[in-house]
């Protein structure tokens, strides 16, 4: 019996119908010479400490650093049928397929089950891409052997090992330090979520200690013919800060009152430049939860699941917890079957079909780019646009659109920048004139602009010419501040745990991890925030995350080399040398399990203070407070309106 081992009974279910195993089992599909079963996810767990020694089920400081000789996995309670159906069918088959999720984590999934049940029989890799039909016979026309995938599963391995170390050892030492100093809940600790968590605990710090400093800048409507546009002004470079404000306001209101006692600006130079904008790429699962957070409102789980929803229950988009915007040259070959059932299932992408060629190739497609899993786009099993609805409907879209603009024109505009002289001080106009319109066709806006939410067009500037003056129409001093930087949103922290290294001052470090995946992996980041926010180590207001009390108490006590994720970085890219074969998985861990003895041992004599909620009082005030607005204090010289005639041309 040949025997399909797949990780969720849905995933089972579409591949058992493919292979004509029609027949329900217990626990499996039955065919000739084929049964397909399934798991629910992790049917093994990693065993806790007691399960190494009974003095572990009482927490103690003297028995810390725990660590395991001989590893141990259990059988999780809630899904034991389940092992059982799963571990007979192994010792029956003679062979078996690997059907789980195409990543780590899928194939840890399904070797720790055959390595706990000690299966010995040949193995081979199913590597999906997506659950159609059409893609399921295709991945199983091109099987893979199973020792192709095999490091997958040590480097999965090497990730649950390390996780266990830091989370059993530290959250039980940083717990007993903190009842120590009369707080008596549970302080988890983690090799990815305490990184994570000072991300947001900096921001929140920079936010409650920024101290806002004003600036003045000077805005002039011109006019040229019959066309009016507006110019700003370019103060001298001794009275600014490092991005061109003006701190002055003495300089600042001397040229507005030269400026407004003139009645036209002269054009000093001007230069017009063609500019041409690539499609983007199709999207990986955490641009896709950046977008979603910004578009939507949505969060970083939300998004997740709604696209594993999109992929496993509608069929219609490919496997989205891709780290991997690029597609694969070979995938290129389906784009004309893909665009026309696009086009079938919505009437709205009509006006699309004169400007998209199925031929065109963009960046996007890149063997040399493509990880284990390539870029997330729809697949040709939609029929019709209906079938979805709300969210997962939005979310499709900017799926689609995604893909989509990979076959459609560059988008082409002209960039005017034109400089002028008026009473003795520079201004600057610039202008866009959109010229090809390209893949931008393909937004979702695009197609159904929303009423009232249309974004504002591009400033167009009239045809000006080196000499030409330009009558002043109305001079505005403006009277601004400095603006903190923002709170984190859930699309804003996974950017920022993707892009670590932009984070990190260190400057070898920041090198070393330039091509980092960052802080923790595509598939795990949207948990990795929701277990913050269910612990109460962040909160939301709107969309915004705050960092609790708590949060910043733990963050200050811990290793700095725990919160830093630099730190957690560079254990992702030990994870991948273990994927590779550059390091072993015994190596990996023994150096984990070396590096938290002594972090335990530092940390020992810690007094660890925890910080009450009414503490977070001030900090929430500071970080929404309501902003000043950025308009002009009401002086005698900060608006000059006046109604003339051009200014002829010289």
């Amino acid at each position: 019996m040949r025997l399909f081992l797949c990780e969720k009974p849905s995933q089972a279910k579409d591949i058992a119908k493919v292979l004509g195993a029609t027949r329900r089992g217990e626990g499996c599909w039955i065919g000739s010479q084929t049964t397909v079963t399934w798991c629910i996810g992790h049917l093994l767990e990693t065993a806790p400490p007691d399960a190494y020694d009974d003095r572990y089920k009482r927490w103690n400081l003297n028995d810390l650093p725990i660590i395991p000789e001989k590893w141990k996995m259990l059988v999780k309670p809630k899904t034991a049928s389940q092992f059982k159906a799963v571990k007979r069918l192994l010792g029956e088959a003679r062979e078996l397929v690997i059907a789980t999720d195409a990543d780590r984590e899928g194939e840890m999934i399904a070797r720790e089950l055959l390595e706990h049940c000690r299966y010995k029989g040949p193995i081979q890799r199913l590597w999906l891409s997506a659950l159609d039909d059409a893609s399921i016979r295709k991945a199983l026309a091109t099987l893979k052997p199973g020792a192709d995938t095999f490091s997958l599963y040590h480097s999965a391995l090497g990730r649950s090992r390390a996780d266990w170390l830091i989370g059993m050892n530290m959250s039980r030492l940083f717990t007993l330090l903190g009842q120590r100093s009369g707080y008596q809940g549970v302080l988890p600790v983690g090799r990815v979520q305490t990184p994570t968590l000072r991300l947001v605990v900096d921001r929140d710090r920079s936010i409650a200690n920024f101290v806002p400093v004003p600036f003045w800048a000077i805005d002039v409507l011109l006019s040229a013919g019959s066309h009016q546009f507006t110019a700003q002004w370019k103060a001298p470079d001794d009275v600014c800060d490092d991005q061109g404000r003006c701190l002055r306001q003495d300089i600042a209101q001397a040229a507005a009152d030269a400026m407004g006692k003139v009645d036209a600006a002269q054009v000093t130079k001007v230069q017009t430049e063609r500019m041409r904008e690539l499609p983007p790429l199709p999207f990986d699962l955490g641009t896709l939860q950046e977008v979603c957070s910004k578009k939507l409102g949505l969060g970083a789980q939300e998004t997740l699941d709604i696209a594993q929803a999109l992929y496993e229950t509608h069929k219609v988009i490919t496997y989205p917890r891709s780290d991997c915007g690029y597609l694969p040259l070979s995938q290129h070959n389906e784009a004309s079957a893909i665009i026309a059932a696009l086009e079938r299932s919505d009437p709205t992408l009509t006006p699309l079909k004169e400007h998209l060629d199925a031929k065109r190739r963009s960046r996007a497609w890149n063997d040399g780019k493509v990880s284990a899993h390539h870029g997330i786009i729809p697949t040709a099993a939609i029929s019709s646009l209906d079938r979805l609805t709300g969210k997962h409907k939005a979310v499709y879209t900017l799926i689609r659109a995604r893909y989509l603009a990979q076959f459609l024109p560059n988008h082409e505009n002209d960039r005017t920048q034109a400089d002028f002289e008026c009473a003795g001080q520079l201004l600057r106009a610039v202008g866009k004139r959109i010229v090809e319109p390209g893949w931008k066709r393909a937004l979702p806006e695009a197609l159904t602009p929303a009423k009232g939410k249309e974004a504002p067009a591009p400033q167009p500037l009239p045809a000006l010419t080196k000499g030409q003056l330009c009558t002043v129409m109305e001079v505005q001093l403006k009277d601004l501040w400095t603006q903190p930087p923002k709170p984190f949103t859930e699309g804003d922290l996974i950017k920022a745990m993707k892009n670590v290294a932009k984070l990190v001052d260190d400057p070898k470090l920041k090198q070393k991890l330039k091509d980092t995946t960052g802080i923790g992996t595509e598939a795990t980041r949207a948990g990795i925030i929701q277990g913050l926010l269910d612990r109460g180590y962040l909160t939301k207001q709107g969309k915004a995350l705050l960092a609790t009390p708590a949060a910043f108490s733990l963050i200050d006590a811990v290793p700095r080399a725990i919160a830093d994720p630099g730190t957690t970085a560079i254990w992702e890219q030990a994870l991948d040398m273990v994927q590779t074969g550059e390091m072993s998985l015994e190596e990996f861990v023994t150096k984990q399990s070396a590096w938290m003895s002594k972090q335990v041992e530092r940390c020992m004599g810690l007094s660890l203070t925890i910080t009450g909620p009414a503490a977070s009082a001030a900090r929430k005030s500071a970080l929404f407070k309501k902003k000043r607005k950025a308009a002009p204090r009401k002086t005698a010289t900060s608006n000059r309106k006046r109604s003339r005639q051009p200014v002829s041309p010289a």
